[in-house]
């Protein structure tokens, strides 16, 4: 009888260890489970060969990751059997079955082994047989993996939640935009695996990459310079003008549709921060690494690394400087311990796949703990003076005078860093998180009575403090379609009369503070006499507007005084309200049967709305893809339908997201959660 186990088959077990790796979700195919945790397989004997013996038949096993698998990189191990198998390393212990046709091999991965696709095999004194191939992934629930998170809930939302909110707008008014990220989707981990073949650092050393995965600060790293496409062929173009031939960043919905068409045909056109940062987390969450979408309204774009935000002005309002403050701006924490800086700064990692500025020479940022960040620790890896200035720049405004004279505008309000949100964990509320950011001021019930102090010492000063006051006040309805009027207020604290000169202007402007064209104007001189305040009107008609603002609909209105040789300022930001999109379901949700959703949108332009089309999509309710019906033109004021049928895959709750579209009203969009019954 032969000395080797003669194997007939090798069944990988998917079942049962998808269930203990928390790997449900990637489907049934193939073998994924996480580092760190055992896994079993099973050895099925040909009838009639050499039963096992424990302690007696030994074997070995190889496990090989990347093109050039090495021990010396640990992209290559072989190890034999053990009574059990341990914590620390790639290990492995079997167990006969009664019956003696089969065997059950448990193998322990190494908790700090790369990531990436393994191949198995069973080394008998030379005799290699294949067993089969497995996807090992960086794992949130082992305390010895360097991503371990010790809060299941907070696994759950970092690492399995396909759902997510991402705030935009500004920090006085946070719009919610549901996102699918859709991590789980057939083919997604396949892509993000390919996204890290595809990077420089893999196609100039794959050994030394593929070795270098074991290490999520690494991974996030590459990571943060591959979701772009500056510098390689990352997934997602940048464009934050007017697109012809793409897709408009405000169009997307989810990460999965992207991923996908990056792996078919490559950089995808087009994203914005929030786009870049969504597919990052999603990427991020395929692999194991916990991830969150994080806002930061009143954002800085440091050029000059000076952490300070100087925008200079033409007495007309047009921006001459390069540094530039975004009403809100979108990246990512990821959490991971970092032993290159020492334990105190473990836990979540800034990283920024947004190209703004490169970083050793690539466009990237991070990772950076959010606690050198709260500390001012700049010198610490990866990017750290960047990110302080995004959240801490002071802030600059001048004004330059056609003789090149430069003045200090007196009155500016504008400050950085504010509301810094994400989702809360195992909701869709908004957390508000700047304190990890920021340090706090004491005790939660010393900043409370500081905060009342300062506001109410900010009061008293505006109405003692000899000098003009300058503010803006909005209207209260400001659909996109409507006329409004927003109006400047002047206040004169001097002891005596003032004669000045009030400039009112409005702009179209991007979210990341580019101006656009105007779309209002007015002026006046007027004479302010001691403790007296003047107003001045500005009608903001559809007629102007509408043809220069873009799809983030955004005005910014600017009012400044100017007495004498001094200049005064308040500036505002009108986020137009969008209109409304209804939802119904018709009959109820079940799995594997057609349902129908009712949609209904009135057109609130004054004018005809032309290739105007519906666009559902929903994790498990659309098979992953996006469906778009188009439904012609739209009358002013009148409504827009669509009837849209889907089928439910799954048993469970999801949610479905609607997105209108035309040509003179882009990106409205809404949802509704769905629960489907078997």
């Amino acid at each position: 009888m032969s000395k080797v186990l003669e194997i007939d088959r090798c069944d990988l077990d998917i079942k049962s260890n998808r269930s203990n790796h928390h790997t449900e979700l990637y489907g049934e195919k193939r073998l994924i489970v996480r580092r760190g945790e055992p896994f079993t397989v099973i050895l099925h004997l040909k009838p009639g060969s050499r039963k096992f013996k424990p302690g007696e038949t030994s074997f070995t096993l190889v496990v090989e990751t990347g093109p050039l698998p090495r021990k010396e990189s640990d992209t290559q191990v072989s190890f034999g059997l053990r009574e059990s198998t341990l914590e620390t390393e790639w290990s492995a212990s079997a167990t006969n079955d009664p019956s003696g046709n089969k065997v059950s091999v448990s193998i322990s991965s190494s908790p700090n082994a790369p990531i990436g696709l393994y191949s198995l095999t069973l080394d008998q004194d030379g005799q290699k047989t294949s067993l089969g191939e497995f996807i090992l992934l960086f794992n949130a629930w082992c305390h010895r993996d360097a991503v371990y998170m010790r809060n299941e809930m907070k696994r759950k939302e970092y690492v399995l939640e396909q759902h997510g909110q991402i705030y935009r707008g500004m920090y006085t008014r946070i719009k919610e935009l549901e996102w699918n990220f859709g991590q789980f989707d057939p083919s997604i981990l396949d892509i993000c695996l390919m996204i890290l073949d595809k990077n420089p650092k893999f196609i100039a050393d794959a050994d030394k990459d593929c070795s270098a995965r074991r290490n999520p600060i690494y991974v996030t790293r590459v990571l943060s310079a591959m979701i772009n496409s500056n510098d390689d062929m990352g997934v997602v173009v940048g464009s934050w003008g007017k697109v012809t031939d793409g897709v408009r960043p405000g169009r997307w919905s989810g990460s999965a549709d992207i991923l996908r068409q990056w792996g078919e045909s490559g950089p995808v056109r087009y994203g914005q921060c929030w786009v870049f940062a969504a597919v990052g987390c999603t990427v991020s969450r395929a692999l194991g690494i916990p991830c969150r979408v994080v806002t930061n309204f009143e954002s800085a774009h440091d050029c000059n690394a000076n952490l300070v935000i100087e925008n200079v002005y033409t007495p007309k309002g047009e921006k001459i400087s390069q540094d530039s403050v975004w009403n809100f701006h979108v990246w990512v924490d990821s959490w991971m311990t970092r032993p290159d800086l020492g334990p105190e700064f473990d836990g979540w990692q800034a990283s920024d796949p947004t190209p703004q500025e490169k970083s050793d020479g690539v466009f990237c940022c991070g990772p950076v703990p959010l606690r050198a960040i709260k500390e001012g620790e700049l010198t610490k890896k990866y990017d750290a003076p960047f990110v302080f200035a995004e959240i801490n720049a002071n802030v600059i405004e001048s004004i330059r005078l056609v003789t090149g004279k430069t003045i200090i505008i007196r009155g500016s309000t504008e400050s950085i860093g504010k509301c810094i949100s994400t989702k809360a964990v195992g909701s869709d509320e908004r957390r508000d998180i700047t304190h990890e950011y920021k340090y706090p001021e004491g005790s939660e019930e010393e900043r409370k009575v500081y905060e009342k102090a300062k506001h109410q010492n900010m009061l008293q000063k505006q109405r003692e403090e000899p000098g003009l006051h300058v503010k803006i006040k909005l209207a209260k309805n400001m659909l996109v379609g409507s006329d409004f009027e927003v109006s400047a207020i002047l206040t004169n604290n001097y002891m005596e009369t003032r004669n000045c000169s009030l400039m009112f202007f409005a702009r179209a402007v991007d979210y990341n503070g580019k101006r656009g064209d105007s779309c209002g104007f007015t002026s006046d001189k007027m004479e302010v006499p001691s403790g007296e305040e003047k107003h001045l009107s500005l009608r903001l008609e559809y007629e102007h507007y509408g043809s220069v603002i873009t799809s983030d609909r955004l005005i910014l209105v600017t009012a400044t005084a100017i007495d004498k040789e001094d200049y005064y300022e308040a500036k505002k930001t009108i986020v137009l309200d969008e209109p409304d999109i209804e939802i119904k379901l018709v009959g109820e949700a079940m799995v594997n049967k057609s349902v129908t959703a009712m949609l209904t949108m009135l057109n609130p332009l004054p004018e005809t709305l032309r290739d105007c089309s519906f666009t559902i999509e929903g994790i498990s309710l659309t098979e992953g893809k996006p469906i778009t019906q188009k439904i012609g033109t739209v009358g002013r004021k009148q409504e827009a339908k669509a009837s849209i049928e889907f089928i439910p895959t799954r048993v469970g709750s999801s949610k479905l997201l609607v997105n209108f579209d035309s040509d003179k009203l882009n990106d409205i969009k809404s949802f509704i959660k769905v629960v489907v019954k078997g």
